[in-house]
């Protein structure tokens, strides 16, 4: 299911990801609470946990946010990498046609920024 999922999306490094979000990209972070709270979080990031993640993102849903678009460009993230590929797909299904996430989730994105990234 995961390598069907990633086959379908252009993956990101953290560096393509931070480069992605300077021309608009969304980043959207689907850790739980608690996770976040572990582990941190990227003060840029929009919070969508990921059991709301289609309702709030698809424009069709009366719950949309109002960054909700089928052109919206959307870099999920999770904590490794792999939630964030399922869920990437998911909003590919519904017509976000430009949603990926990043390889190595939020833990490589705090790695590559903590070389000077």
């Amino acid at each position: 299911m995961l390598a069907d999922a990633r086959g379908h999306l252009r993956r990101l490094t953290p560096e393509e990801a931070e480069e992605a979000r300077a021309h608009g990209a969304v980043v959207v972070d689907i850790r739980p609470a608690a996770q976040r709270e572990a582990e941190g979080e990227l003060p840029f990031a929009t919070v969508i946990e990921r059991n709301v993640l289609e309702w709030r993102l698809d424009p069709a849903s009366d719950a949309s946010l109002p960054i909700a678009s089928h052109d919206l460009q959307v870099v999920v993230l999770c904590q490794e990498g792999y939630t964030s590929s399922l869920a990437a797909a998911a909003l590919q299904e519904l017509g976000i046609h430009r949603a990926t996430d990043v390889i190595g989730g939020y833990a490589a994105w705090r790695a590559w920024q903590a070389t000077g990234g």
